[in-house]
């Protein structure tokens, strides 16, 4: 079993990818941000402190976090945004090496992808075999935003400070799938990478 990371700043296109990659071939996705999402629930590895570090006005009618308060919380305070990411990035990290673990064990799939926007700063370059680059030029990125997600330009600049560079993804990365193109471009590159392991 290969175990992949696949990373690439927003709007690059990594769920995409995926998704043509879990449909083709034998393999486990596993992203990074649904396990956050499981260890913030009720019950969860990090609910409690998140809700001490926070303030109990951060959730929901449910008792839920809710991630909107929770996310203005965050980015109008960078000690916040640290002491958030301090507590739910080692439990997201050991959440992976069970997964990764479980899949080993029972030994089924070729590939065991790992999607993460922090792969590099969170320190996976350690248990993946190696790291993918989902590439897509700023222009192409910005567009996506705007077109899909509604973002605005403010919100789109925003983000795109707070992410690595496109040299940094580079450097740390063995592969690079160019996907600022046509997309049978992308699965044409998927497919020789993946069929060459094969």
């Amino acid at each position: 079993m290969k175990i992949i990371g696949i990373t690439g700043g927003i709007g690059a296109g990594k769920t995409e990818v995926l998704a043509y990659i879990k449909g083709k071939y034998n393999c486990e996705v596993l992203l990074a941000d649904e396990a956050a999402h499981q260890v913030k629930e009720p019950g969860g590895g990090c609910y409690e402190a998140l809700v001490a570090l926070l303030g109990r006005e951060v959730l929901a009618p449910d008792g839920r976090i809710d991630r909107k308060k929770m996310a203005e919380k965050m980015f109008g305070d960078e000690t916040v945004l640290r002491q958030v990411n301090a507590l739910i990035h080692p439990m997201v990290r050991e959440h992976i090496l069970k997964e990764i673990e479980r899949a080993g064990r029972e030994g089924k799939i070729d590939f065991l992808f790992i999607e993460a926007a922090l792969l590099i700063e969170g320190g996976y370059t350690d248990i993946v075999d190696e790291l993918w680059y989902i590439y897509a030029g700023e222009e192409v990125r910005r567009r996506r935003l705007k077109h899909f997600r509604n973002y605005s330009d403010e919100k789109i600049s925003g983000i795109l400070g707070r992410q690595l560079s496109e040299e940094e993804f580079r450097k740390h990365c063995k592969v690079v799938i160019n996907n600022g193109c046509s997309l049978a471009d992308t699965y044409e590159q998927i497919d020789e990478k993946l069929e060459g392991y094969l």
